[in-house]
């Protein structure tokens, strides 16, 4: 079954939730690409998001749409059940957008270690590149990780 998740209100992608059988990521090679775009508004900009003063595309929102280039560039070749989730994310903002342009990331699976991905990630305006770095994510098992994470509310 598919569920779609929203974790910011431009950015919205898919996640397969099913019991695994087991857990490997033998389709998941370096090579892979994905890509993600959205329109700058007034909701996505710094000023918005509380990441500065200013009506430009706001730096978490750019993060954001990396990762979600980076999910989109594993679309179906995950197990079922498996997902992924970001472990760490290094990169520049090199150049500012203005409200109505659109913006999209790409992103290009580097290396595989077992369950360990990095991507090489870039972000571009229409008017040319806009930022850049290095995305790492890990494939989980969805079910277990819900179940690790659920579990944290028992020992509050």
């Amino acid at each position: 079954m598919a569920v779609p998740l929203a974790f910011f209100p431009q950015i919205v992608y898919t996640i397969s939730i099913q019991v695994p059988e087991r857990m490997s990521a033998m389709s998941i090679e370096p090579g892979l690409k994905g890509r993600a775009e959205t329109l700058v508004t007034p909701e996505n900009t710094a000023a918005a998001v509380g990441s500065g003063l200013l009506p430009v595309f706001a730096t978490p929102m750019m993060c954001a749409l990396m990762e979600a280039a980076a999910v989109n560039a594993l679309e179906g070749a995950l197990e079922p059940g498996q997902g992924t989730v970001g472990t760490a994310l290094e990169i520049t903002h090199d150049a500012a957008t203005p409200v109505g342009m659109k913006v999209w990331a790409e992103a290009e699976l580097t290396a595989v270690d077992r369950r360990a991905l990095t991507f090489a990630v870039s972000a571009f305006d229409e008017a040319g590149p806009i930022g850049k770095g290095v995305h790492k994510r890990f494939v989980i098992d969805n079910e277990k990780f819900l179940a690790k994470a659920q579990a944290k509310k028992g020992g509050a």
